[in-house]
C-alpha cells in the first residue's frame, strides 16, 4: 500500500529549481487570469469576439481560458 505524502512533504521533495519554477508559473497564471478578469470587465461587448457570458467560464480553465481570452478574445 502506497503512503500519501502530505503537501508540505511533497513540497520539501522538489528540487529547488522546482520550486522556483512553480512560485513563477504561479505568479504568471494569477497575473494572467487577473488581467483577463479586468479587462473583460471594463470592455465594451462590441470589442469581444463572442459574447462575455461565455468568456467568464472560460477562465476557470487554468491557464488556458485567460491566455486564450487575452490572445483570441478582444477585437483590436
Amino acid at each position: 500500500m502506497t503512503e500519501k505524502r502530505s503537501l508540505q512533504e511533497q513540497w520539501d521533495a522538489m528540487r529547488p529549481w522546482q520550486r522556483t519554477g512553480t512560485v513563477i508559473l504561479g505568479a504568471v497564471e494569477i497575473v494572467a487570469t487577473t488581467a483577463a478578469v479586468v479587462d473583460l470587465a471594463r470592455r465594451p461587448r462590441d470589442e469581444v469576439r463572442g459574447p462575455k457570458a461565455l468568456w467568464w467560464p472560460a477562465f476557470v480553465v487554468q491557464p488556458f481560458g485567460p491566455l486564450a481570452y487575452l490572445l483570441l478574445g478582444r477585437r483590436r
